[in-house]
């Protein structure tokens, strides 16, 4: 007689729920960004560059954004296309790229940042913040958990 197979509990059900939730929030960046013809991981992009002066390497995107560096690339020539980003030669390592934003690049995100803030705070509606930040560091753990089980090889 084989053992019951065990129900899923309320941390399934909130795995399944974030998951659910990620996945709209996705969508609904992808329709708010057309409007500047852009994609999420295109204004992500922007908005790396945004503080950084000196650029980033398609290297150091690739790991900020938690995506493949060939996926990256892409991404930087469509925006490279637009004039928004450019690259240039590293000072330190002529085998490499640092791509900058361009001041269209920058008058862009300028435009989009405030509608971006303002949806951002009506997504979380009245949720308190010191509860958004319990909830950054419930994430945090639970990114880490995941990473931990990835670590561990197939579940048997």
């Amino acid at each position: 007689m084989s053992a019951p197979t065990p129900s899923p509990g309320p941390r399934y059900r909130a795995l399944l729920q974030l998951l659910r939730t990620a996945e709209t929030l996705w969508n609904v960046s992808r329709l708010f960004f057309a409007r500047w013809d852009l994609s999420p991981s295109q204004f992500n992009i922007l908005n790396l560059l945004h503080d950084r002066p000196e650029g980033c390497t398609q290297i150091e995107l690739s790991r900020l954004l938690i995506m493949h560096r060939s996926n990256v690339t892409g991404l930087v020539d469509r925006l490279e296309a637009r004039g928004l980003v450019q690259r240039r030669d590293s000072a330190h390592d002529r085998r490499v790229y640092r791509v900058i934003s361009t001041a269209a690049g920058k008058k862009l995100l300028q435009q989009i940042l405030p509608r971006y803030y303002a949806a951002a705070e009506e997504v979380w509606g009245t949720l308190p913040a010191r509860r958004a930040n319990q909830l950054i560091n419930e994430l945090t753990r639970i990114c880490a958990n995941a990473e931990g089980v990835a670590g561990d090889g197939p579940m048997d």
